[in-house]
């Protein structure tokens, strides 16, 4: 009877890490909010990723992506497998030096060894157009810093705002209609009482 126990609770456990397993493995199909719905997915997902870089071809522009986007060649946007939709992340070409911040848009790319999917601006910026797959290291930009922001706050000086009413003889429009319109009322009605 002990045997019998031990081998359904074996199932069950191999079950259960087998459906865990799935869940986490397969999460990134599931859309979702970064904000609203946790992502088993994000388990994957290191501070520093490298690997394998390509872009979108041509083809693809004016395409509805994941997050619900339409893809612009222009824009600097990007597929990733586990981050979030709306994630920064900066992608540095260690072959030249240059980098790039790109959002999360889609998902993807699900060729072995490819890491990032980026938008055909960003590829150019980083200079990997001409070799169509090149060697990049991808971390989240969790700290940007804007450059020329200022540090100190800026006093701004106190305005006093008054209306001017302008001169007593002038109306608006609306108003001489009205009263031409008075006018001409009271004088047909005395025309009319004669």
């Amino acid at each position: 009877m002990k045997k019998f126990k031990y081998a359904l609770l074996g199932k069950r456990a191999l079950v259960l890490c087998v459906l865990l397993w799935s869940a986490v493995h397969f999460s990134f199909f599931i859309p979702h909010s970064s904000f609203l719905i946790p992502h088993f997915s994000l388990l994957y997902a290191q501070d520093v990723q490298q690997g394998k870089a390509s872009y979108y071809a041509q083809k693809f522009h004016g395409r509805l992506t994941a997050s619900g986007e339409r893809l612009h060649r222009d824009s600097m946007t990007c597929a990733h497998r586990y981050y979030p939709f709306g994630t920064l992340l900066k992608v540095y070409n260690p072959a030249n030096g240059r980098s790039v911040l790109v959002r999360v848009t889609d998902r993807g790319p699900y060729v072995r060894g490819r890491i990032i999917d980026l938008s055909w601006r960003a590829a150019k910026e980083l200079d990997i157009i001409s070799k169509g797959v090149a060697m990049v290291v991808v971390q989240k930009a969790s700290n940007i810093i804007v450059p020329f922001l200022p540090d100190d706050e800026i006093e701004l000086p106190e305005l006093e705002m008054e209306t001017n009413e302008g001169d007593t003889g002038m109306k608006p429009l609306w108003q001489l209609i009205a009263e031409e319109a008075d006018r001409k009322k009271a004088a047909s009605s005395k025309t009319t009482k004669k």
